[in-house]
């Protein structure tokens, strides 16, 4: 019977933390960074500020959690493109069109990712796996276009020039009506 409570328990907790991460996700992608307050989430969820203490110690941590869920969707989304592909290029091709369709289907979700300061290490022993299989699904697409130069310096390469293309794009920075024109000149770098 104890057990049956304490997995009741965990749970419970595991819901209500992933409750706390859905709904400060949308408010972030409805209203941006600033309206995701620990006042604002425990008026949205119903639950009082001590209990969002008890899953997150700060809006940092709660972005971190974010920005791992997020990874984890993008190495799905990433996945399905490459495997939806006929060619190995067609696989590069439309993973950097995922790539770019779920930064700006989600900006707050990418800007937990990639823009806000975090504590997640990229590269590391301590890695989230989430984040590593995002970027093992790039580098899959760049090794399978070009298996002879170093794949991880290649796939650094491709991630910085897209996140790049989403950066600069947010900020109309670039050309209006030309992202798949860049896009394609892009994965023709790494394809001819």
């Amino acid at each position: 019977m104890a057990v049956a409570t304490q997995d009741r328990r965990e749970r419970e907790r595991a819901e209500r933390r992933q409750l706390i991460i859905t709904t400060a996700r949308k408010l972030a992608e409805a209203e941006g960074w600033d309206a995701v307050t620990t006042r604002r989430l425990s008026a949205e969820i119903e639950y009082s500020q001590p209990v969002l203490y008890k899953h997150f110690a700060g809006m940092e941590q709660l972005a971190d959690a974010i920005a791992v869920e997020g990874f984890g969707e993008l190495a799905e989304t990433s996945r399905d493109a490459r495997l939806g592909a006929d060619t190995a290029a067609g696989a590069l091709a439309r993973i950097a069109d995922a790539y770019l369709d779920f930064a700006r289907a989600n900006p707050a979700v990418y800007d937990a990712m990639f823009a806000r300061a975090t504590k997640l290490r990229f590269a590391a022993v301590d890695t989230p796996p989430e984040l590593s299989a995002a970027f093992a699904e790039l580098r899959q697409a760049v090794s399978l276009v070009d298996g002879e130069r170093d794949a991880d310096a290649l796939t650094e390469v491709l991630w910085a020039a897209l996140h790049g293309l989403v950066t600069l794009g947010r900020t109309g920075r670039l050309r209006p009506g030309y992202d798949s024109e860049r896009l394609q000149l892009l994965v023709n770098l790494f394809t001819d």
